[in-house]
């Protein structure tokens, strides 16, 4: 079975051939093997959001491979690239990014609506989600109406809700209390291994990191 994610040689730098250019990916390997869920501790300015861009195909690297599912993505048209990152690809950020006029039901089926899934079925599969991450009461509030930490695993149950293969988190608990942070954290990573996907999990917290099955490094456009 080939990895979920793969990243071969990687190169990304900003404003090329100019005075402030800015090599941020030197050249990165990584991979993930299916059912893995991998920590990525970097400082700020590391590159730890472009690198999970790049892998997420958001943005494009300059030169190397990234595979997803062993198929290499680079140099695909935009269209093929938006399609493979629809289905197979899901994001968690910081802040949660969650649509405010849309209930938490609704912003978890969304997604799956705009990847063709039946509004019914897209419905059932959003409670269920919900219910797994204890939101079952919570699922007609609109995020302002949901605290910090409920808004959050709402983002989760959406990132999951197309039961990609590969979840890519940039600081997902980082906009929270440490408590609160824990609890949701536990949450994350349960769904994670219920699911059997695998996972990029970037933070600067060391205790969390600890928790996963590796640690990766991130420092100066370098991961090891």
């Amino acid at each position: 079975m080939s990895n979920a994610l793969d990243l071969v040689d990687v190169v990304k730098t900003f404003n090329p051939g100019r005075p402030n250019e800015v090599q941020v990916l030197e050249g990165v390997n990584l991979s993930l093997a299916a059912g893995e869920v991998v920590a990525l501790v970097a400082p700020s300015g590391a590159g730890k959001s472009t690198l999970l861009h790049v892998a997420g195909l958001l943005d494009t690297a300059d030169s190397g491979e990234v595979r997803i599912n062993g198929e290499n993505l680079a140099g695909k048209p935009d269209r093929v690239r938006t399609g493979l990152r629809r289905n197979n690809v899901g994001f968690v950020y910081q802040f949660h990014h969650l649509l405010p006029e849309f209930t938490a039901l609704e912003n978890v089926v969304l997604p799956q609506l705009a990847a063709g899934v039946g509004k019914g079925a897209a419905r059932e599969r959003a409670g269920m989600l919900l219910e797994k991450v204890g939101l079952a009461g919570r699922v007609t509030h609109k995020p302002t109406e949901l605290s910090g930490g409920e808004q959050q695993r709402v983002a989760f149950c959406r990132a999951l809700a197309n039961e990609p293969r590969v979840l890519l988190a940039d600081e997902p608990t980082g906009n929270l209390d440490p408590d609160t942070s824990d609890v949701v954290f536990d949450v994350l990573l349960e769904l994670v291994r219920d699911t059997g996907m695998s996972a990029l999990i970037a933070t600067h917290n060391h205790a969390l990191a600890e928790r996963m099955d590796r640690v990766l490094r991130m420092d100066h456009g370098k991961v090891g």
